[in-house]
C-alpha cells in the first residue's frame, strides 16, 4: 500500500487498481474511506484508478488539527499527491461530496486539471443547494417500491430534524437504484468505513466561498462531466444541469433509473459514459 506525507506531515494511503492512464479518484462520504468505490464498475479495464483514503479515513493517518478534515483544506492533499505521482496535469473524479473538494481544486489548480469527472456531486462549493422538496420529488419516482412508505416517513422525519438511526436506514433504499444484495451490503459496510469527526468537520464554516469559485471555474479549460441518476434527489437530473454550465466546457450525463452510485446500479452504462468521456481528449 503506497503513502505520501501531506503539506502538515500527516501521512496519507492511496490504493491502486486496474491498468492504463490514471485516474484520480476521491471519496465522498463525507470522509468515508474509498473502499467503497470498488473498481468503479470495472472502470479499472480502461483506466489505472488511484484510490487515496482521506486523512483519518481506512489506511491514512489520523492528523494532530481536526480542522484540517474541513473541505477546502483537503484540497492541498489532493495537490500533493498529484506532485507525488509526478503527473503534470490529472484526470480527476469525485463522488458525492467530494464533488466539493474536486470542484474547490479545480478552481485553485485549473492548469492542473486535464479532465474532471463529477459523479452525483454535492455542490456547496458552488452555492447550488438541494432542498427538502428536491429529495422529496426523487423519492416520489420510487412510489411503487415495497419500502417507499417507510422512506416517505422517513423524509418527513428527517425534515422535522429527527435524523435518527433508524431513519436514516429507511432512507437507504433511496440512493440505489436497485435494492438488491449488492446495495444492501454497500449500504452496510459504511458504518464501519466514515470517519464520523471527520464527517462533522467537513462542511465547517469557511469551507466555501461561492462567487470566488465561480469566478476562478472561468479559467478552467478542462471539460467537465457531471454525471446525475435519474432517480437520485441530490444532484437531481436538473440540479446537475445547473451545476454543468458553471463551467465553461460542462456537460451532463443521465444514468437512467440511477441512483447515487451509478456505478452499482448500471456498471456497462456508467463505464461507457465515462472513459468515452474520458477518452475524447
Amino acid at each position: 500500500m503506497p503513502t505520501f506525507s501531506a503539506y502538515d506531515g500527516t501521512e496519507l494511503a492511496y490504493h491502486e487498481k486496474g491498468d492504463g492512464e490514471p485516474l484520480l479518484c476521491l471519496p465522498g462520504g463525507p470522509m468515508r474511506a474509498s473502499a467503497y468505490l470498488g473498481d468503479l464498475g470495472g472502470l479499472t479495464a480502461h483506466r489505472r484508478l488511484i484510490l487515496p483514503d482521506l486523512r483519518g479515513t481506512g489506511d491514512s493517518a489520523v492528523p494532530d488539527d481536526p480542522a484540517t478534515y474541513r473541505c477546502d483544506r483537503l484540497v492541498d492533499d489532493v495537490e500533493a499527491l498529484r506532485e507525488h505521482l509526478g503527473l503534470d496535469q490529472v484526470d480527476l473524479l469525485g463522488h458525492s461530496a467530494a464533488g466539493n473538494i474536486a470542484t474547490l481544486y479545480a478552481a485553485r489548480h485549473p492548469k492542473r486539471i486535464r479532465t474532471l469527472v463529477l459523479v452525483a456531486p454535492a455542490t456547496h462549493s458552488l452555492g447550488l443547494t438541494v432542498t427538502d422538496q428536491d429529495h422529496r420529488d426523487a423519492a416520489a419516482l420510487r412510489a411503487d417500491e415495497p419500502w417507499y412508505p417507510a422512506a416517505e416517513a422517513a423524509l418527513r422525519e428527517l425534515a422535522a430534524g429527527r435524523g435518527s438511526a433508524e431513519v436514516w436506514d429507511a432512507l437507504a433504499p433511496l440512493a440505489y437504484g436497485r435494492w438488491d444484495a449488492a446495495a444492501r451490503a454497500h449500504r452496510a459496510a459504511s458504518a464501519t468505513e466514515k470517519n464520523a469527526e471527520a464527517a462533522a468537520a467537513f462542511y465547517g464554516a469557511g469551507a466555501f466561498d461561492p462567487p470566488a469559485t465561480r469566478a476562478a471555474l472561468t479559467d478552467l479549460a478542462a471539460p467537465v462531466l457531471v454525471l446525475a441518476g435519474e432517480w437520485d434527489g441530490g444532484p437531481n437530473p436538473a440540479h446537475a444541469e445547473e451545476c454543468a454550465a458553471l463551467f465553461p466546457h460542462g456537460v451532463r450525463q443521465v444514468q437512467p433509473r440511477g441512483g447515487h452510485f451509478p456505478w452499482l446500479d448500471d456498471p456497462e452504462w456508467f463505464v461507457r459514459r465515462v472513459e468515452g468521456f474520458l477518452a475524447q481528449d
